[in-house]
């Protein structure tokens, strides 16, 4: 992704010291650009928690990286193992719903166990770090080059006319080290000429698509138009919308999908219009031991204070605003459930698959029996 001209990724190690892990600090954005430093294990479970990152890929390399500065810290400590499973611990609780946070800790758990010294284990994690962010990059690259070719069948009918894309949320560039899933594709496609538009849901409440999505879009100088999150059936409704793409923060190897609260909601509408409803994820998003989507996926419930409040730029300051009264209580459920008989087709760095149990382990036949 380029930022003014300049190539970024959005997790880095700084490159003239190894134990400092940078990461553009997403709850400034679209207004200010900040870059922050991650140098212990209480900077990285804090990024987590408090959505200096977020994004399912995102959140999975940013643990990854968590578990390297933990075994820095080990290596100073009595007992190396007893610290590094006890912060592991900790990175793994920081949220509860994206299945990337605690596959990536444990990847790193089990390559780790392959040191024989403190020094050993602590290159073994740096190693495994980065392999964790760069596989993260290029899945997410591949289900651009795999997803394109779904926008290029609607672009052929289409006369010249732009494609219509809706997203929710963002599972752009932001939400993984570089490319996105949802976004990949809509990348893809733009930079091979393709005339496309993007609805953008603002995604409340903490207005993910209207901050990053469009953001990273523009920066990228691909069409875009922000909309409130109810006013996508209207658009579906009225032939506006030519398919829908979204990501999600875990899906069951049966095919349900759990991505911000409000996907569901659109799933419904697209499937009301005939209007194809696609979502693009890495493997390392699956849950391979939920079956049950809508019983089994833990749902993060937030702050109250993130539906009751809002930010923005006024008057040259970032400054948060009561939008409820002082009284009222609010509910912060962050994630909803979209069960598979809505989905499309999921597309992933392996291909683009439907939405049950046999053509997911068929794209996966590792993870049958």
């Amino acid at each position: 992704m380029n930022v003014n001209g300049r190539h970024y990724r959005t997790i880095w190690v700084k490159e003239d010291d190894e134990s400092i892990i940078r990461i553009i600090d997403q709850r400034r954005l679209p207004h200010e650009l900040i870059i922050e430093d991650l140098t212990t294990v209480d900077d990285v479970a804090a990024a987590i928690k408090d959505m200096h990152v977020r994004g399912a890929g995102l959140i999975g390399a940013t643990a990854g990286y968590g578990v390297y500065i933990a075994a820095l810290e080990a290596e100073k400590q009595d007992s190396f193992d007893d610290y590094l499973n006890a912060a592991a611990e900790r990175l793994i609780s920081t949220r509860p719903t994206a299945v990337n946070l605690s596959w990536a800790v444990n990847r790193q758990l089990k390559a780790i166990r392959n040191g024989v010294s403190p020094a050993d284990k602590v290159a073994i994690a740096l190693k495994t770090a980065n392999e964790i962010a760069d596989e993260d990059a290029d899945y997410c690259r591949r289900i651009g080059e795999h997803g394109v070719r779904i926008i290029e069948g609607i672009a052929a009918g289409k006369n010249g006319k732009p494609v219509n894309i809706l997203t929710h949320c963002n599972a752009g560039w932001l939400a993984f080290v570089d490319y996105g899933s949802a976004t990949s594709p809509i990348y893809a496609a733009f930079d091979k000429g393709i005339n496309v538009h993007v609805w953008v849901d603002e995604t409340r409440p903490r207005n993910q698509g209207a901050s990053l999505t469009a953001w990273e879009l523009g920066q990228h100088g691909v069409p875009h138009t922000v909309i409130p999150d109810n006013a996508g059936g209207h658009l579906m409704q009225h032939g506006l919308v030519d398919m829908v793409i979204v990501g999600t923060d875990r899906t069951t190897y049966t095919g349900d999908v759990a991505n911000k609260t409000g996907t569901y909601l659109k799933a419904l509408a697209a499937k009301d219009n005939n209007i194809p409803f696609y979502v693009a994820l890495p493997s390392s998003t699956f849950d391979w031991e939920i079956r049950d989507g809508r019983k089994e996926i833990p749902i993060e419930e937030r702050d109250p204070d993130e539906v009751r409040y809002i930010e923005g730029l006024c008057e040259g300051e970032i400054k948060k605003v009561l939008l409820t009264p002082e009284n009222s209580n609010a509910a912060n459920y962050a994630f909803d459930v979209t069960p598979a008989e809505l989905v499309t087709g999921l597309i992933t760095e392996r291909g683009i698959c439907a939405a049950n149990e046999k053509d997911i382990l068929n794209l996966y036949p590792e993870h049958k029996g």
